[in-house]
Formats: C-alpha cells, sequence, structure tokens
C-alpha cells in the first residue's frame, strides 16, 4: 500500500525504491556473459533465417587454469628434487661430477752423514733438538686466520682447513697408524674417487708415485721399530685459497718428529729421533665441504733418517741409534723402463739431529 506522499500504485520503475531495487545485486559482467550457453539472435538474423529467437552456444574450449599450471609445475620441480638428492646423497657416487685428480707423491729417504745419535731419555733427545720448540700432537696443526673468498664464505673455508687438519692429525699422528695397523680413520676423509687409489696402495704397492702407502700417511714397519713416546712433535703451517668459483685449495706443510726404539725392546733401550717432512696440497668443491672430505691431489715426503737402499714405499724403514746408512746409493733406474719414477735419495745434515 502506498504511502500519503507515493502516487497511485507506488513509486515508478527507474526511481530510488522502484522495482528494479530487487536485481541490483546481480551484476552481468563479462564473464558471466561468455558462460551462457544460449545465445540471443539478432534482428535482422531473424528477419532474414526466420530463425529461432535463441541458439544454442557450443560448449568452450578451456585450458588449464593458472591452479593447475603451478600445480604441475611444483610437482615437477619436487620429482626432480628427489632425483637429484637420490643421487648426491648420502656420498657422492662414483662419475658424479668431475672425478677427483690421482694422488701424486714423491717419497724421498734422508740417510744420515755419520751414525744416528740416541740416548735411553726422549725428552733430552727433543731438547738438544731442533724440535724442542714444537708443539705436541694436534696442537701443532694449528688453524689460521680466516676469511671468506670471493665464492666461498667463512664458513666453506673454516671447514676446508679443518679437514685438511684431521687428515694430517690422522695420517700422521694417530699411534695405530704409525705402528703399521688400521688405515680406515684416513680413508674415510678422502673421496669416494680416490678410495679405490689408496686401497689399491696398499694392496699392491708399487714405486711408481700413485700407489705407495707412505705417500698417504706415515706409517714404521713395526718389525723394525716402535714409538718410545707417544707425545709427537709437530710444527707447520696451513693456508686456504680459493683456485676459482667452485674450488678452494689447502696447503699444508708440517715436520713431525717421532722418538723410535728398536721394536720389542726394553723401556731402558736408547731412543733415537725420526723425522718426517710432508707438503701435502688439498682441494675441496663443495660436496666435498658438505661430506667433510678432501681430495688429496700432491704429496712431498722427505724423512730420515733412512737408507737409500731400503725401500721405503710400503713402510718406513728407520735407522735406530748408532745405526749407519749402507753403502752406495738407491736402487738403480732404468731410463728406458716406463710406468715408473725415478729412485730419490738425499743426505740428512747433521744439524737436523740432536746433539747428545
Amino acid at each position: 500500500m502506498a504511502g500519503p506522499a507515493d502516487p497511485p500504485g507506488g513509486a515508478p520503475e527507474g526511481t530510488p525504491g522502484g522495482g528494479e531495487d530487487e536485481y541490483r545485486s546481480v551484476v552481468f559482467d563479462e564473464t558471466f556473459v561468455q558462460a551462457a550457453r544460449l545465445q540471443e539472435f539478432s534482428a535482422q538474423e531473424r528477419i532474414t533465417d526466420h530463425a529461432p529467437a535463441v541458439r544454442r552456444r557450443p560448449p568452450r574450449r578451456r585450458g588449464l587454469s593458472r591452479q593447475v599450471l603451478a600445480l604441475v609445475v611444483l610437482i615437477a620441480v619436487a620429482f626432480g628434487t628427489a632425483i637429484y638428492m637420490g643421487v648426491r646423497h648420502p656420498s657422492r657416487a662414483p662419475g658424479a661430477g668431475a672425478a677427483a685428480e690421482p694422488l701424486r707423491m714423491t717419497v724421498i729417504p734422508l740417510a744420515p752423514e755419520g751414525k744416528v745419535p740416541g740416548t735411553p731419555d726422549p725428552e733430552r733427545l727433543y731438547d738438544h733438538s731442533p724440535a724442542a720448540q714444537f708443539r705436541i700432537g694436534a696442537e701443532g696443526v694449528p688453524l689460521p686466520a680466516t676469511r671468506r673468498t670471493a665464492h666461498f664464505s667463512d664458513g666453506q673455508v673454516v671447514t676446508a682447513l679443518i679437514t685438511a687438519k684431521d687428515y694430517i692429525v690422522r695420517s700422521a699422528l694417530d699411534p695405530d697408524v704409525l705402528t703399521g695397523g688400521e688405515t680406515r680413520s684416513v680413508r674415510v676423509l678422502l673421496g669416494v674417487d680416490q678410495q679405490d687409489q689408496f686401497d689399491q696402495s696398499f694392496t699392491r704397492p708399487a714405486p711408481d708415485g700413485r700407489h705407495a702407502p707412505t705417500g698417504w700417511l706415515v706409517r714404521f714397519d713395526p718389525s723394525r721399530a716402535e714409538l718410545a713416546d707417544r707425545r709427537i712433535r709437530v710444527q707447520g703451517t696451513l693456508q686456504a685459497s680459493e683456485a676459482d668459483s667452485g674450488t678452494l685449495e689447502v696447503a699444508a706443510d708440517h715436520t713431525s718428529v717421532y722418538a723410535l726404539r728398536p721394536a720389542g725392546a726394553d723401556p731402558g733401550a736408547r731412543v733415537s729421533l725420526f723425522t718426517v717432512r710432508r707438503e701435502l696440497h688439498f682441494r675441496f668443491d663443495r660436496e666435498d665441504l658438505r661430506l667433510h672430505q678432501a681430495q688429496v691431489v700432491a704429496s712431498y715426503v722427505q724423512a730420515g733418517p733412512l737408507s737409500c737402499a731400503e725401500d721405503s714405499t710400503g713402510h718406513l724403514r728407520p735407522l735406530l741409534a748408532g745405526g749407519t746408512a749402507r753403502k752406495g746409493g738407491p736402487a738403480g733406474t732404468d731410463p728406458y723402463a716406463t710406468g715408473g719414477t725415478p729412485a730419490l735419495c738425499g743426505t740428512l745434515a747433521a744439524e737436523a739431529q740432536p746433539r747428545v
């Protein structure tokens, strides 16, 4: 019923309060129109063809929605990541990425000029030798101050240095390794690509510059000598640098001094010092850093007192207190033979021995 101010029949359509109000919430946008299944013919079409007022539109061909495409891409990325992680974890498979270089090694025995000095007291030997100020054990392998490189963070540089230090400590300061025992603690620090070379060096030692156990680690012939003091004196340096955007390198140069007595001798037997200087070159890619492993690409070892006439490939056979080097040099070298390296020998200077 209209009010007093309303015209008869109520307010006209198109004015506020008119009949259109109930349709104001309905919006006929372009999407709504395009989705309609029925389409009205134009007036011209109806006159010409006497067609019905409307016709049924063919169903629209819809492509994949953005959400579906995004889901497909996400599944593909996740699948690819799973495959990648399955290949790279937990350790790098042989042939994955660039293969590590084989270790190149040189072991040079140093023959004494005279008799090897000795005394029953190891401390006296150390105090009267160039190793008097050396630190004991792993303390003699300190880490240098570090800083990030262009492509590696501080943490990655520290990881490379720590891995190199671990290799040096395990391969030159572990009594079990030194006495010809276990080698696994050293092996696990090598990348998979170098572990085969390491294994071959111990199963089939050869003086070919690739497969000498004494190029990988320090170990004495247990039938010849034993440690008289497990507190090994060490001094040396570590230095890290970036080789390229994907490679870190660590150069290590350490001298280790061991107090030795004849194998099976009583504690009162005379003791002598044995010196080993090792220059090791390590290489690390990002996978090595993640796995706490190293590629040892070069090993240069000088050790004495030794006899140049004896083979130092598998074990170091020290000359002990009172011993002298055999007459003559190392075994002859055939320049026509292939696959080997020339025999090398040096002289252990008198000032490198303790004065007792």
